[in-house]
């Protein structure tokens, strides 16, 4: 079993930037692809970035040049540096991943950008 717990979440103004961060617990040396998603308000969840065990990362094109992921293998966990918010990137924002084979997600953390 293997839990996510996403923290950094929180309240930004417009232009401003926050850094999400994902940590694995458990049995999660062997962690394949981990992701971020996020969820705004009324709309269904989309995928905002991955990236591999390797640190290829990949991004939907609305956060290419504002969003960057990473990842420390070492402490099992994936961040999010989210610059240039701006209020239409408030969402709940969902940590995910695939260990051994496992699909898992975190609780949300949530974002909110102020005008």
């Amino acid at each position: 079993q293997v839990q996510l717990v996403e923290s950094g979440g929180g309240l930004v103004q417009a232009g401003g930037s926050l850094r999400l961060s994902c940590a694995a617990s458990g049995s999660s040396s062997s962690t394949n692809i981990m992701a971020w998603y996020r969820q705004p308000p009324g709309k269904e969840r989309e995928l905002v970035a991955l990236i591999s065990s390797g640190g290829t990362a990949n991004y939907a094109d609305s956060m290419k040049g504002r969003f960057t992921i990473s990842r420390d293998n070492s402490k099992n966990t994936v961040f999010l540096q989210m610059n240039s918010l701006k209020p239409e990137d408030t969402a709940v924002y969902y940590c995910f991943a695939v260990v051994t084979g496992r699909r898992y997600w975190g609780q949300g953390t949530q974002v909110t950008v102020s005008s």
